[in-house]
């Protein structure tokens, strides 16, 4: 299943390969103050591939708090956060904010709520290896008011020959 969503101007819009074989989607509220204070309702399927475009990096703002382990994606313009990353041992894992979300029956998502304030940040990482989007691709589209973008794009954790399939049905979606 492919789920497109965006920030809510639409700077930054992501493609998400969803698992056919998973029909409910987790939908974890983080009760962290930047996520209750930003909708943050977070989800990922490790077996997921997510293609990102950004129409204006200028107008994205990378923000780390806490033990600066992940990386929210914020949009000057609008002040949405519709995915954040992490770096772990050279590969880049990512998780999407539901609430971003453009195409999705609302009735799919499976709300939980979600505490890691205790969580030491080897734990913490080992958690993200296993849980959050193991593929992720952000791509630079350039536009006419961000001339200063470099039009290639950030290509990280080539698939393994198990998520081949998925990712070569996200790549056809997402020329589509």
């Amino acid at each position: 299943m492919n789920v497109n969503g965006r920030c809510h101007c639409g700077n930054m819009a992501f493609r998400l390969d969803w698992p056919e074989t998973t029909s409910e989607i987790p939908a974890r509220a983080c009760d962290c103050s930047f996520c209750t204070r930003h909708g943050g309702v977070w989800t990922s399927h490790p077996a997921a591939t997510l293609e990102v475009s950004v129409g204006n990096h200028a107008s994205v703002s990378r923000y780390r708090f806490g033990t600066g382990t992940a990386t929210f994606h914020v949009c000057s313009r609008c002040g949405s956060v519709p995915f954040v990353t992490c770096e772990i041992d050279g590969g880049l894992y990512a998780v999407v904010n539901v609430n971003a979300f453009m195409d999705v029956d609302r009735s799919r998502l499976r709300p939980s709520a979600a505490h890691f304030g205790n969580e030491d940040i080897g734990s913490r990482l080992e958690r993200r290896k296993r849980n959050w989007i193991r593929y992720v691709r952000i791509e630079a589209v350039a536009t006419a008011e961000d001339t200063a973008v470099d039009d290639g794009h950030l290509d990280v954790n080539p698939p393994s020959d198990s998520t081949a399939g998925a990712l070569d049905r996200s790549k056809a979606a997402f020329a589509s």
